[in-house]
């Protein structure tokens, strides 16, 4: 996440429905009403039901492919493991998705296994090497998941391996293994939040606090300088 989303998401969370409502009024003065209406119709698309965590990834267009991937197929979170080596997306791949993408970086596997599974997150490993479902055959109703992406040549690790409560594959029939870590997320990021979007018994849409949240967040990330325009008129 960049180092001004990371301010916007920290001075933007927390507050209660009249402090977003009196701000958001104001701030959306400085918008058209054309970028307003993309913001909200994006906003109605997002989803927290699923997710993923990535671990130690290292080549730039692999990372910046990964935000692009939540970004255009609306999951709002990913989070990162970053013992081997930062998650560092290429600013002139991302293109600027990372500004609507919350990235969570964890310090070790184990905490980051720990605060998906207190959240009710399931662990779901993708991995080529173990009997396991398939995107056509996983179950995305039984409850929100997160979806796991190893490092581009040795895969997930093994304490996900241990930890997962399910393991995902994509069925492949060629001599080797050819799809890498990007074109492997691409492919279930998609297909599973079709699924679930379709999918009459998941409530995957944020809710009532979460989307006025995000919506003034991403109103301030639309304004030039929006902090200051903001203090001038709501001083701290």
């Amino acid at each position: 996440m960049t180092s001004i989303a990371s301010r916007l998401k920290k001075y933007c969370s927390g507050h209660d429905r009249e402090w977003y409502a009196a701000r958001m009024e104001y701030m959306m003065g400085f918008l058209t009403e054309e970028r307003v209406e993309v913001l909200r119709r994006t906003l109605n698309e997002r989803t927290r039901y699923m997710t993923i965590l990535t671990e130690n990834t290292f080549h730039p267009q692999n990372a910046s492919a990964l935000v692009r991937h939540c970004e255009a197929f609306g999951l709002q979170d990913l989070h990162t493991v970053e013992t081997v080596c930062k998650f560092s997306p290429n600013v002139n791949i991302v293109r600027g998705t990372d500004k609507w993408v919350d990235i969570t970086r964890h310090p070790s596997t184990t905490e980051a296994i720990s605060t998906l599974k207190a959240a009710g997150y399931r662990i779901v490993a993708t991995t080529p090497h173990r009997e396991s479902c398939t995107p056509e055959t996983f179950d995305v109703e039984k409850a929100p998941f997160c979806l796991v992406f190893g490092t581009e040549h040795a895969g997930v690790s093994d304490e996900i391996i241990e930890a997962a409560d399910e393991y995902l594959r994509i069925p492949m029939c060629g001599m080797v293994e050819s799809l890498n870590v990007s074109a492997s997320a691409a492919i279930l990021i998609y297909m599973l939040s079709q699924r679930m979007r379709l999918s009459p018994a998941i409530d995957w849409r944020l809710t009532g606090d979460e989307h006025q949240e995000l919506l003034f967040r991403w109103v301030m990330s639309s304004v030039k300088d929006s902090e200051r325009i903001l203090e001038r008129q709501f001083p701290l």
